[in-house]
């Protein structure tokens, strides 16, 4: 993550050594299906050839995720769509006696001990299934961010190709439209008994949470873009770092409330959004102060000055909240400046101070103005979830075997 495997730094003796991971985007523990006896289970209730395939893939998909580490994202996928398509005929089949006849069991990955989620429910399987496609979809955006080969790049600096980036975002909008489809299509479906006992990053609000947060990175990722554009004007870049401060506010204000902040994934999810906030909030201060600056009225001078201030405090500000999210179990390692941060980084603190000495005067002058901070735009967002739709189920998968004694 924030809670899985990426791009790490390993630390500590050589007897003992402990993985910290990197994160540029938050992701999450992937699970595994454990074994089970499908055949047994659904003996008469399904064909043998459907059987053999749920079990099959089930198998795949958990020897692929451990003998990989869960890197082997495409074939992974590719089998859980799979897997999802028969699964959704398994649904359509319940009101011939599916429901609660198969016993599902998931383990995250790495953990050798028992399952940690273990239900009879469908819908639950169909949740832990989409819930893992969103875990890779963002697990695949924080590989991309990352540079395999930094040799020759210089201490800290973090070189990425602009294809990369776009890949990423477009990574982003697919597990934003994974996570919404499970809380829109799936949650409701789920009896409230089975809900109750749902592992933190499956509960709701989080759910939601990180659907909302997917869509505030993928504009920080924009923001990045536009930085290193040369036809990108100021205020498209002022939009879309006021777009990113709406993106993680709401994801913020989504969570903060919510019971299972107080631990675990949750927990650092919240300050992984909070630490983003802060960073965003700073960008969309410092560019509204470059466009405010433009009007030739003291008051605006004043005012830019005053965002160009508030940017370079909550810059400050948002160092701490990253050390935070580091710190907060599991241990995190945070990556080198890069996107606008790394643009912005110096030059915040520089035009605060180059200006306030320039225009410092004026917000004597201008009282009202150093009263309280200049609003920031209110802009329409642009970016909404990849939306997502259940593979067709395959015809004729799920008959049942004639019965010899019906006639």
């Amino acid at each position: 993550m924030g809670c899985a495997t990426s791009a790490c730094a390993v630390v500590g003796s050589k007897n003992k050594r402990s993985i910290i991971q990197e994160s540029v985007v938050f992701v999450l523990q992937l699970r595994v299906p454990v074994q089970t006896d499908l055949q047994r289970q659904l003996k008469g209730v399904a064909s043998k050839t459907t059987i053999d395939r749920l079990a099959c893939l089930r198998n795949q998909i958990q020897l692929v995720a451990e003998d990989s580490g869960g890197s082997a994202i495409s074939e992974l996928h590719s089998a859980l769509e799979e897997y999802l398509s028969l699964l959704t005929g398994l649904i359509k089949k319940k009101d011939d006696g599916m429901e609660g006849c198969v016993e599902f069991k998931w383990k995250p990955l790495g953990d050798g001990g028992r399952a940690e989620l273990c239900f009879t429910n469908l819908w639950m399987e169909m949740l832990t299934v989409i819930h893992m496609m969103a875990a890779l979809a963002l697990a695949e955006a924080n590989s991309l961010m990352i540079p395999k080969d930094r040799s020759g790049s210089g201490h800290g600096v973090r070189v990425v190709s602009s294809g990369c980036k776009r890949d990423a975002v477009d990574l982003l909008l697919k597990a934003s439209g994974y996570l919404e489809f499970c809380t829109r299509e799936i949650l409701p479906r789920i009896p409230l008994d089975v809900k109750s006992k749902l592992p933190d990053d499956m509960q709701e609000s989080v759910l939601q949470t990180l659907s909302i947060q997917a869509l505030g990175q993928g504009t920080e990722i924009q923001l990045g873009l536009a930085v290193n554009s040369k036809k990108a004007t100021l205020s498209v870049k002022r939009r879309l770092a006021c777009e990113q401060v709406i993106y993680f506010s709401q994801a913020y204000q989504c969570l903060s409330g919510c019971d299972v902040v107080s631990h675990g994934c949750a927990k650092k999810l919240l300050l992984f959004i909070f630490w983003k906030f802060l960073e965003a909030k700073a960008a969309a201060y410092y560019y509204h102060g470059l466009v405010t600056e433009k009007g030739s009225e003291p008051a605006c001078h004043a005012s830019a000055v005053c965002c160009f201030l508030a940017a370079s405090e909550i810059l400050g500000e948002s160092k701490k909240a990253c050390l935070s999210f580091c710190l907060s179990p599991p241990v995190t390692r945070a990556p080198p400046m890069w996107g606008v941060m790394k643009h912005l980084s110096q030059k915040i603190p520089e035009i605060a101070f180059k200006k306030s000495q320039m225009y410092g005067y004026l917000l004597k002058e201008e009282e009202k103005v150093m009263q309280s901070l200049p609003e920031l735009p209110d802009f329409q967002l642009s970016l909404i979830p990849e939306e997502f739709e259940l593979p067709e189920m395959e015809a004729g998968s799920f008959a049942r075997k004639p019965d010899p004694f019906a006639y």
